[in-house]
């Protein structure tokens, strides 16, 4: 709820900027802010709260991941007992576990809330790594859920949507306005090409803008998840683990590689991990 409440207070904030500018230059007469806002955030939050609620169900689909309800061997018993363990340290509620088979060494945490969650590892992470990596694996995707980060990264992709849809509109609304009457959200109705053109290319250009801003948030929080692993397990496991995982690379679909445990060979602004160097680097620091 606090995360809620910084958000919220963040998007009330940036209005009551957005509305003085306004009243100051005049502009505020031919625009209604409040109500391009409101849309705007119906359009930002929608689809991210929508794939938040799904994303279990979606993950499992994804990736065929089997929900390990009675375990069947030795492997499957300890994979339960480690998770349950470490979420006890948490102070969290037993997460689903879940295998799915893939080659690729990689593990994944998702759900809606940090009590109704599901960590799954590959075939591949289990047969190469040791058991001692494999735990400190499950730590990385149990701190991503002790954390928050699932709920944290939604509330970021509606806030930047919700702008970027914003600020496109009423730059579009401005524009459209110099060329003849609006009505009041801005949109100019002798000029409805215009505004659904420069609507479109704003949006793109600002989608790109913002999503920098996501990715930049979700190496981030890949850092924390280390050290919150580190700090569970130690940072030697976590760092054996991240070793092993160089020239692994990532087979998840595009839409969930940023869940993946698997990290990018290099860093850049369009990254979703920090590179594993990196990533060694600060747990070596710490």
């Amino acid at each position: 709820m606090k995360r809620v409440f910084l958000f919220l207070a963040t998007n009330f904030a940036v209005l009551i900027v957005i509305t003085l500018i306004f009243h100051i230059f005049g502009l505020n007469r031919s625009i209604n802010l409040g109500g391009v806002l409101a849309g705007a955030a119906v359009m930002g939050f929608t689809g991210s709260i929508i794939s938040l609620l799904m994303s279990k169900y979606m993950a499992k689909q994804s990736v065929g991941a089997v929900v390990i309800e009675q375990p069947q061997n030795e492997v499957e018993q300890w994979l339960l007992d480690t998770v349950a363990a470490q979420a006890r340290q948490w102070g969290l509620q037993m997460p689903e576990v879940a295998i799915y088979d893939s080659p690729e060494v990689n593990a994944f945490a998702t759900g809606a809330t940090k009590n109704s969650s599901l960590v799954a590892v590959s075939t591949g992470l289990l047969r190469g790594m040791t058991r001692d990596e494999v735990e400190a694996v499950l730590a990385h995707e149990m701190a991503h859920i002790g954390n928050g980060d699932m709920v944290t990264l939604t509330l970021i992709q509606g806030v930047v949507n919700t702008f970027v849809i914003f600020f496109a509109k009423l730059i579009a609304g401005i524009i459209a306005n110099t060329m003849g009457g609006n009505n009041n959200n801005g949109e100019n109705q002798g000029n409805a090409g215009v505004y659904f053109a420069v609507n479109m290319i704003l949006q793109m250009l600002f989608g790109f803008l913002a999503s920098l801003i996501v990715y930049y948030f979700s190496r981030q929080r890949e850092y924390r998840a280390d050290a919150g692993a580190a700090k569970l397990v130690g940072a030697p496991k976590m760092i054996a683990a991240l070793q092993r995982l160089k020239g692994q690379g990532s087979a998840l679909p595009a839409d969930m590689a940023a869940m993946g445990i698997a990290s990018e060979n290099k860093d850049s602004l369009m990254s979703t991990h920090p590179s594993l160097d990196n990533r060694i680097a600060r747990l070596q620091y710490m």
